[in-house]
């Protein structure tokens, strides 16, 4: 056949062959499927990504919400994460900042368009702080100093309260910085003109020395140096920026006309006052949600009720400003809402007279999808007295779920509390590491968590962190331990840092003082157990290295013992 011989019983396909051949081909036969079985399990591994808890169902986000591991205090359900926490930090918009190389550039440009640096032999004359030479002097000796951090943008100085003083302002943010955001700080530079006319820096201030360069942003002024493209510009914009001043007075309705055609959505009564923060703001989301599927203007009452798991006293207190705790003037710029108080002033006054209807609902069950062709100017959803039904976030669950997204976007930390937080960073030139220590109850209760007393006295502290933080290092400790000086052993090795070391930037000359004084009538405002687990928590973040209790300085598991493979 074609000159092919033909088949043959002979070498392998002998009688006495046929076994120790199928024994080949179903080792063969494995090793194929082995093999496969590798290659899809790494193609799968290697394109494998965890689902987004924002995806999840209402009641796994709630669980995921509130599984935050806080730096301070009894609870777990303490810090509540916030519009910024679910941003990713954009490299690009990162990316381009101001190096010392760009100054010394453009003062080159500028040298010989200009003459105002010529003292004219006399070094006594006044200083002149819009002087390219000065200015650019002060730029080279910021970016020199402060090492750790980012430059975006620098102000124009302005003169300080001396001859020979300048305020100046920069945005920036740290080289290793985590989080999505952007700071600002204005700092007093005393400089000094030698006889030959030679300018030097003789001191920087502290954080925010600079008052005089503390003006708030004119959106059509142009600073006084930067690196930023008008693409980038638009991503900044959608980004905190720390440190600008505060502007969160309550919006009022313009005029009789634009009140009666406005559309507004408020809910009332309910089981969501005093509960955990957490609660408080998966409930108030789901109410600004609605008003955005409907189109309408939220009416918003910005009295809180305080937790008792967050006061001093351990009980519940009332009349604290939703302004101490988040951002609303980025709220108010970013939605359409109203203060309580106001709309009710506005609409018992004009309601009968402009003929304005209300329209009722006071079950949850009835869906924003029902209520889109209401015509009223004003839907009210009133809650009744039994929980969990009265719990404003009722609304958003089943149906509505798929279609009114809460708006995280919307509500940010009080940039008052991050202003502490940077402040802290600041003082310790953002060079420093943290380590969150739990002990309090946990430590006293050995039944469920047997080792955690002694995983964290000095001694076991120091012979695990000796190989996790270099000798030292500044180290910024996040504790529930109310006794500090419980880790003064810890001083022989690093310079150790508490919250409470920073009490001045809220005590009574405070900045914080005086402005949440002034949104609160005039009544000082604590700086209460909320206010405190926000910002040790958020120093703690922002540490170049952070060491977690559980899993870094002991074995027990987070929610007591056996519970390692389900504590999230």
């Amino acid at each position: 056949m074609l000159g092919r011989p033909g088949l043959s019983r002979t070498g392998s396909f002998r009688p006495e062959n046929l076994g120790q051949n199928a024994l080949h081909m179903i080792g063969n036969l494995c090793f194929t499927i082995f093999v496969i079985g590798v290659l899809v399990f790494t193609i799968i591994a290697a394109t494998y990504e965890p689902e987004d808890p924002l995806f999840h169902p209402s009641t796994k986000l709630t669980t995921f919400l509130t599984s935050t591991s806080n730096a301070t205090f009894q609870s777990d359900n303490t810090v509540v994460k916030t519009g910024e926490d679910f941003m990713a930090a954009n490299q690009t918009a990162f990316a381009t900042f101001i190096n010392v190389t760009d100054v010394v550039e453009i003062k080159e440009e500028r040298t010989d368009q200009t003459s105002s640096s010529e003292c004219e032999g006399d070094s006594r004359k006044p200083l002149n702080c819009r002087d390219p030479e000065v200015f650019h002097l002060m730029m080279k000796e910021a970016i020199e100093r402060f090492k750790d951090i980012h430059f975006y943008r620098f102000g124009k100085p302005a003169p300080g309260p001396e001859e020979n003083t300048c305020d100046m302002a920069w945005r920036f943010r740290p080289k290793e910085g985590k989080t999505a955001a952007f700071y600002k700080d204005y700092r007093r530079f005393v400089i000094n003109r030698s006889e030959n006319c030679t300018l030097s820096v003789l001191s920087i201030g502290d954080y925010h020395s600079g008052v005089n360069a503390r003006k708030r942003k004119n959106k059509n002024q142009k600073p006084g140096f930067e690196k930023t493209s008008g693409r980038q510009e638009q991503v900044v914009a959608a980004l905190p920026v720390v440190g600008e001043t505060v502007n969160d007075l309550l919006p009022v309705v313009e005029s009789e006309n634009a009140f009666s055609r406005g559309k507004y959505l408020i809910y009332e009564g309910g089981g969501d006052r005093c509960k955990s923060m957490n609660h408080y703001l998966w409930s108030f989301l789901c109410a600004l949600g609605e008003a955005q599927y409907l189109n309408r203007t939220l009416v918003m009452d910005l009295k809180l009720c305080l937790s008792s798991i967050y006061t001093s006293s351990n009980q519940d207190e009332e009349g604290k400003d939703f302004r101490f705790y988040f951002d609303f003037e980025h709220l108010k710029e970013a939605a359409s809402v109203l203060d309580h108080e106001q709309f009710w002033q506005d609409w018992n006054k004009w309601q009968k007279k402009d003929g304005l209807s209300l329209h009722l609902v006071e079950d949850f069950r009835v869906t924003p999808m029902k209520l889109s062709e209401v015509k009223d100017s004003l839907i009210m959803r009133k809650f009744g007295l039994v929980e969990p039904d009265n719990y404003w976030y009722r609304v958003c669950e089943g149906e509505t779920e798929s279609v009114v997204q809460r708006p995280w976007h919307l509500v940010w930390k009080s940039r008052r509390l991050m202003d502490i937080v940077s402040a802290i960073a600041s003082k310790l030139n953002w060079d420093y590491d943290s380590v969150h220590i739990v002990r309090g109850e946990k430590a006293r209760n050995r039944d469920l968590w047997p080792n955690l007393a002694q995983d964290t006295s000095p001694d076991a502290l120091i012979s695990t962190l000796q190989n996790k933080i270099e000798d030292g290092r500044n180290v910024y400790i996040a504790t529930n331990e109310p006794d500090t000086s419980f880790f003064d052993p810890l001083k022989d090795k690093y310079s150790t840092h508490f919250l409470d070391e920073y009490k001045d930037l809220w005590d009574e000359n405070s900045e914080w003082y005086s402005e949440t004084k002034n949104l609160n009538n005039g009544v000082p405002v604590e700086f209460d157990g909320y206010m405190r687990v926000s910002v040790d928590t958020e120093v703690l973040l922002r540490g170049k290295k952070q060491i977690e209790t559980f899993n870094e300085l002991t074995n027990d598991c987070k929610d007591g013992i056996n519970t390692c493979n389900t504590a999230s």
